[in-house]
């Protein structure tokens, strides 16, 4: 058994990763601020620790003995960060150099650090490999690319363990049709749910890539338990794109369409073949299945 820390462990993401975990019968300290996480999410046989990430020398206490740590503390607000770059940055940035500090000082042997594909252009040919042009759209982005360099120099200077796992569009259970962005999944079925017409931005061709949260909470455990520990990235997605339309059409109901957003990549779609052939991670939830089971959820059916 071993002690690991997940940082943003009420969250969407993390509090599946915790269950995750707990479920292979680690021990594991959740740190959260709760700014857009939940206590109710964390697995009761989990210890929380409220704390934020900007906070050093708090988080730097919780690290002591732990063999690593699973860094999804952000605000992932693509909006916000637009709006409110600075604090964003604090958060994002300051945070995660806080968290490799705090890692290497404490000795800990390697962190696992959530990125995004947001790091990536929308001039890139489609699926998108990690070795594709990145230029974030967004400040969120940028930040987290910031976050995969600091996580080679660590590495590189250090000889701090870490690895980069760029999520592509997660969805499944807790994810709330308020906070944390992209929303779009939760958004219609809160909006199915409350009679009022779907909401698609733009003319609903856009397209991204589902990933199932399971799967992801999966991805990282064989994260930390594989062979990358030089920051290098990994790309998390299932390699389907697929288009706001089509997420109107299986949640069902009336649709209004908005004016397009600012600093959002028109097509995505992932080449996961190295997660597929260095973690031997594969995605298993359709998203057909995966927003058939949420409609039952949401009592949307």
């Amino acid at each position: 058994m071993s002690k690991l820390v997940v940082t943003g462990g009420a969250g969407f993401i993390g509090s599946h990763l915790v269950d995750r975990l707990i479920e292979l019968g680690h021990q594991v300290v959740v740190i959260d601020n709760l700014l857009l996480g939940k206590k109710s999410f964390v697995n009761k046989k989990a210890k929380f620790i409220k704390a934020d990430i900007r906070d050093f020398n708090k988080i730097k206490k919780c690290f002591s003995g732990a063999e690593a740590i699973f860094h999804l503390a952000a605000d992932p607000r693509l909006q916000v960060s637009i709006e409110d770059p600075i604090t964003t940055h604090e958060i994002n940035v300051t945070g995660t150099i806080n968290i490799l500090e705090a890692a290497r000082k404490t000795g800990v042997k390697k962190v696992i650090f959530s990125s995004s594909c947001a790091v990536y252009s929308d001039a890139v040919v489609l699926p998108i490999n990690e070795s594709a042009f990145t230029s974030p759209l967004s400040p969120y982005g940028l930040h987290k690319l910031m976050g995969e360099q600091y996580c080679r120099l660590y590495s590189s200077l250090f000889g701090l363990e870490t690895i980069c796992l760029r999520y592509f569009n997660v969805f499944g259970p807790r994810k709330l049709a308020t906070g944390s962005y992209p929303m779009v999944i939760p958004i219609f079925l809160d909006q199915r749910q409350k009679g009022k017409s779907l909401t698609v931005v733009g003319d609903g061709t856009a397209t991204r890539d589902y990933v199932h949260v399971s799967d992801v909470a999966k991805a990282n455990v064989l994260a930390w338990q594989s062979g990358i520990k030089d920051g290098s990235p990994v790309n998390i997605g299932t390699g389907v794109q697929i288009s706001v339309n089509q997420i109107a059409k299986l949640v069902g109901g009336p649709i209004i369409n908005l004016p397009p957003r600012l600093g959002e990549m028109k097509k995505i779609q992932a080449d996961n073949t190295k997660a597929r052939e260095l973690l031997g991670w594969s995605p298993t939830v359709k998203l057909e299945d995966g927003t058939k089971e949420l409609k039952k959820e949401w009592g949307v059916e």
